[in-house]
């Protein structure tokens, strides 16, 4: 289960950028992760609260907004959903893909800290 150790990587991030802010009480981490990522979403929130536990983190929870894949199609020159995860090609054209334009993210993309 490698999310986690992408969620210890996110928590030694956060603390990071806690301390530099002087920000304390963490109450939300705002993620984008992509469906093509290779990180289950499941497991991201277990490893979360196994992770936090004991830590200034510990009430904290993940909001993850789930970013689609999109893909090229050079022989359309649009941007398209393919057909499926396994199928990179162009459901219009059924011209392969070679350019991801979304759908692998991993970012922390905010906090949301008590007042």
């Amino acid at each position: 289960m490698h999310e986690l150790s992408i969620v210890l990587s996110i928590i030694d991030e956060i603390g990071d950028e806690s301390e530099a802010r002087d920000l304390h009480d963490v109450e939300v981490v705002h993620l984008k992760v992509g469906v093509f990522s290779g990180v289950d979403r499941n497991a991201l929130l277990f490893a979360w609260e196994l992770a936090c536990e004991g830590t200034p983190l510990e009430r904290s929870h993940l909001d993850i907004e789930t970013v689609p894949l999109v893909i090229y199609c050079a022989n359309c020159h649009q941007n398209l959903t393919p057909p499926s995860l396994y199928q990179l090609c162009c459901p219009e054209c059924e011209t392969p893909s070679q350019t991801i334009i979304s759908g692998r993210e991993l970012e922390v993309v905010s906090l949301e800290v008590a007042a």
